[in-house]
């Protein structure tokens, strides 16, 4: 599979296990399985993503499994019967997976407090200074329309995880009505949510076909172009 990478820099992300989290809406899921493409390509690392998300039935990184596979990313996903279920299956193999330190893992966890509860049963597989959990911030979603929301959203993630946040990903959309002042405005809040909590933007996520009437060089931080790799059931090929 022939793939163009677009960044404005290089995205820094030097820790092994990579944790995605973000409210219900984000696009948090499309940019964790981006993410993983991005990083399969860009570095000679072996990728590994889990499904943590039980809180979005329509998007969760397992719907991309086929398209991961060809890029030599491996999924880390409840098997059989258990493939679609919305429960919070915990496999061996994702503590596993964390505790190895063998290349890049990515963890999609579903949105919100609620969501982020999943990780507590997992946090002493952790290493300190071994993860990076990022927050993907879309600032069209009720929860994080304001600098005060986003923040009490974290500090309630970091309570119900028992991991603290290492930056922010902005990723402010409306899914085909999105435009370059879409993201624009969704860039500001991020910055602003930046200064007050003192956590670095780590990238700026947008989908390509918005990105090419944009001078991305100008944005100001990494950008991950976004292919639309989850889609709803009735819009896949057939449906």
């Amino acid at each position: 599979m022939e793939v163009e990478l677009k960044t404005s820099a290089l995205i820094l992300l030097p820790r092994d296990v990579i944790v995605i989290v973000g409210s219900y809406g984000s696009g948090k899921s499309e940019v964790a399985v981006n993410l993983a493409r991005y990083l399969q390509i860009s570095q000679s690392d072996p990728v590994a993503i889990a499904d943590l998300d039980i809180v979005n039935p329509y998007f969760r990184s397992r719907e991309a499994i086929e398209v991961l596979d060809q890029l030599n990313v491996r999924s880390i996903v409840p098997k059989g019967g258990q493939f679609y279920a919305d429960l919070p299956i915990i496999l061996p193999s994702i503590k596993g997976a964390i505790e190895s330190n063998q290349g890049k893992l990515i963890l999609d966890v579903g949105g919100d407090d609620a969501g982020a509860k999943v990780l507590s049963s997992l946090t002493d597989a952790f290493r300190p200074d071994g993860y990076d959990m990022l927050m993907v911030l879309n600032a069209n979603r009720p929860f994080t329309a304001t600098v005060p929301d986003c923040m009490k959203m974290m500090n309630e993630i970091e309570i119900a995880s028992r991991l603290k946040f290492t930056g922010l990903i902005s990723n402010t959309h409306l899914m085909e009505h999105t435009t370059a002042e879409t993201i624009e405005q969704g860039l500001k809040l991020c910055d602003e949510v930046s200064r007050e909590s003192a956590l670095p933007v780590r990238f700026v996520a947008a989908e390509e076909r918005v990105l090419s009437t944009m001078k991305i060089d100008e944005i100001g931080h990494p950008v991950l172009a976004l292919n639309r790799l989850l889609l709803k059931p009735w819009e896949k090929p057939g449906q």
